[in-house]
């Protein structure tokens, strides 16, 4: 802690890595972590085609880390005004979890011409948080004043949490960048090392948790843990959000990285476990309709093809994207819908909204894991 002018504290991290106990208990995490994620990144590679399925669980996750934060959008808001439909929900909320989508998917092209960096970092806040109410907190720029975390109204004084001060900022970022190229720890307990400690910089004044998050999933990508974006840890953070925060705030007040790791590498293994589930029943639902819609015309696996980005369609979108007549593409729902794959979910007379149920109830389930 260093005091500041002001009478305040802050806090200033030690660079990383710390100097941490490989207890039998931390090796099984780690093990049990590693063996659940390989199995997501080997089915992953056998999915058919993998990049349309996961963007979905993109949205999903943008969702559900915007969620924590306190947005209120829901996922078939977003899917649904994605493909056409207009909702109640305040556009300001849709934005933002857009943005989300908009930055890892920004990200994950970045990567291939320019590594995890200060730079990457500022470029994926520019795209979060341009035109939503956070825009205020200067957009892709590292603050340059003092933030704090703490309940409304709370000050400088009496803050639960007060990051490291400006003139600490940088320093503190330049030895965060170079931990993210250091290759001595096995990778899933530098991404929780990475996470923390970025957490505890608090770099933005605003956006900082959204941010973080998409770190992780970059992060596992950029080191070929994954073949693309298929693990996402909002939802595991937002199931055990007390204990997510608990477990940050323990590392800054007594260095207790152990039990954060541990923390992490249970949410890996579990959340590896839920994609690998969400994913597998997802490709044979889809599988089986292909089978299904097999035999005379091609506009309704098309569609099915559309459906693997997005549960939700609207005729004129659908003739839209397939370059097809909107009688054609009305048609084509209509085959879909008489095999109870699509259902409209409107009461539209022209350019119906249809989802495909079975998909969307498996992407809108509950973790199936019990909180630790």
């Amino acid at each position: 802690m260093v005091r500041c002018t002001g009478d305040y504290e802050a806090f200033v991290p030690h660079p990383l890595p710390p100097d941490i106990e490989f207890s039998k208990t931390l090796l099984r995490s780690l093990s049990d972590a590693d063996r659940l994620i390989g199995k997501l990144a080997g089915e992953g590679r056998t999915l058919h085609n993998p990049h349309l399925l996961m963007r979905p669980f993109i949205k999903r996750e943008a969702v559900l880390s915007s969620r924590i934060e306190g947005t209120q959008a829901t996922l078939g808001e977003l899917l649904a005004a994605d493909a056409g439909a207009v909702v109640e929900r305040s556009p300001h909320d849709l934005r933002e979890v857009g943005n989300y989508v908009t930055a890892l998917e920004y990200g994950i092209k970045r990567l291939s011409k320019l590594p995890l960096s200060l730079r990457l970092v500022t470029e994926l806040h520019g795209k979060l948080m341009q035109g939503v109410r956070g825009e205020r907190a200067t957009p892709g720029e590292f603050r340059r004043s003092q933030n704090w975390i703490g309940p409304p109204g709370c000050t400088l004084q009496n803050a639960s949490y007060v990051p490291p001060p400006v003139d600490e900022l940088m320093p503190c970022l330049a030895a965060w960048e170079t931990f993210l190229h250091d290759r001595s720890l096995p990778p899933l307990i530098q991404a929780a090392m990475i996470h923390s400690q970025f957490e505890a910089i608090h770099p933005f004044l605003d956006g900082n948790g959204r941010v973080g998050r998409l770190l992780i999933t970059l992060f596992l990508v950029e080191r070929n843990i994954l073949p693309t974006p298929l693990l996402y840890l909002s939802a595991f953070f937002e199931a055990t959000r007390s204990d997510y925060y608990d477990r940050l705030a323990a590392v800054t007040r007594q260095a207790a990285w152990v039990e954060w790791i541990e923390y992490f590498l249970n949410g890996v293994a579990r959340m590896s476990e839920d994609a690998l589930s969400r994913a597998e029943r997802i490709n044979s639902l889809l599988y089986d309709w292909r089978q299904r819609t097999t035999g005379g015309s091609k506009i309704p696996l098309a569609i099915l093809s559309l459906l693997e980005e997005n549960p939700y369609c609207a005729v004129k979108k659908v003739a839209e994207k397939l370059g097809i007549a909107f009688t054609t593409a009305q048609r084509g729902v209509d085959k879909l819908a008489s095999l109870k794959i699509l259902k409209q979910i409107d009461t539209a007379k022209r350019n119906r909204l249809y989802c495909a149920q079975q998909i969307m109830d498996i992407l809108d389930e509950p973790p199936s894991f019990r909180p630790a």
